[in-house]
C-alpha cells in the first residue's frame, strides 16, 4: 500500500474520531494523531467543527497544537513551546521529519548544517542515520547522501498541507497557468489553420499543374497526329513529283516496238 493510500484511510479514521467527541475528549485524539508513524496530513482533521470548536477553550492549546503539526516546524515549536503540551518522543519525532519535507519545498539540495542545525542533530553520523531511517525509510522522501559535498540531494518530497497564505499562491499560480494554457490553445488552432490553408493551396496548385500537363500532352498529340497526316501526302501527291498510284494504273500502257 502506498504512501498516499495510507494517509488517506488515517485521515478518514481520525476525522471519523474526532467528528464524535466535544471538548476535552479531542485531546487524546490530537495526541494520538499526531503520534502516529504514518499520519503526515492534519487539515482535514482541523477542518472538523469539534476541533475548531476549541478555539477559546482551556484545550484550545490542542488545536494549536494541530495546526503546528500541520504547518510548523522543530524549530516553530522551540519558540513556543512555553505556550503548547510537552511532546512525547514519537511527536517529536513526526515533527522533525515534518521539518524535512517543509525544508525540501524550498530546494531540493539541503546541506548537512542547515538539517543539523533545524533538526537538533550534533553529527553527520546522526544526521544521515535520521535522513535513511526515519525519512526515506518511511516513504516521505527519496534521495541520495553526498559525503563530499555535506547535502541531501532531494528527490522526492511528499507535500504537507498548505498554509492558508498558500491557498492564495496556488490559486493565482493557477490562474496564470490555465491563462497561459489559453494563449497556447489560441496560438495551436491559428498555426492549424494555417496548416489548412496551405494544404489547401497546395492540393489547388498540384491540381492546376495536372490540368497544365493534361492541356500539353492533348496539344502534343495534337500536333503529331497533324504531323503524321501531313507526311503521308507529301509521299503521295502529285506536286512533289511522284506519281500517284492510281493515276499510273488508269493511264495506257506504251507499246514496245522492236529495235530495228
Amino acid at each position: 500500500m502506498d504512501l498516499e493510500q495510507k494517509q488517506e484511510e488515517y485521515i478518514a479514521y481520525f476525522v471519523k474520531q474526532a467528528s464524535s467527541l466535544k471538548g476535552s475528549s479531542l485531546a487524546d485524539v490530537v495526541i494520538e494523531a499526531t503520534s502516529h508513524p504514518s499520519l503526515f496530513a492534519f487539515s482535514e482533521i482541523l477542518a472538523v467543527p469539534n476541533v475548531t470548536e476549541l478555539q477559546g477553550t482551556e484545550k484550545s492549546v490542542y488545536l494549536h497544537l494541530l495546526r503546528l503539526f500541520a504547518h510548523g516546524t522543530w524549530s516553530d515549536y522551540k519558540d513556543n513551546a512555553g505556550q503548547l503540551p510537552a511532546l512525547v518522543p514519537d511527536q517529536i519525532l513526526k515533527l522533525k521529519q515534518l521539518t524535512v519535507l517543509t525544508l525540501a519545498e524550498s530546494t531540493k539540495v539541503l546541506p548537512y548544517d542547515v538539517l543539523m542545525q533545524e533538526l537538533d542533530v550534533s553529527n553527520v553520523r546522526e544526521l544521515e542515520d535520521f535522513l535513511i531511517n526515519e525519512c526515506m525509510y518511511a516513504g516521505i522522501v527519496r534521495g541520495k547522501l553526498d559525503q563530499l559535498r555535506r547535502c541531501f540531494e532531494v528527490q522526492f518530497a511528499a507535500g504537507r498541507d498548505l498554509r492558508p497564505v498558500q491557498v492564495d499562491t496556488m490559486i493565482e499560480t493557477l490562474a496564470n497557468w490555465l491563462n497561459t494554457s489559453d494563449e497556447l490553445l489560441v496560438s495551436i488552432h491559428d498555426k492549424i489553420r494555417w496548416a489548412d490553408s496551405m494544404s489547401d493551396l497546395d492540393r489547388k496548385h498540384k491540381k492546376e499543374v495536372e490540368e497544365k500537363v493534361e492541356d500539353v500532352k492533348k496539344v502534343l498529340s495534337i500536333k503529331a497526329d497533324v504531323d503524321l497526316r501531313g507526311g503521308h501526302e507529301e509521299i503521295f501527291s502529285g506536286p512533289s513529283g511522284v506519281m500517284d498510284f492510281e493515276e499510273e494504273r488508269s493511264r495506257p500502257k506504251r507499246r514496245r516496238h522492236p529495235i530495228p
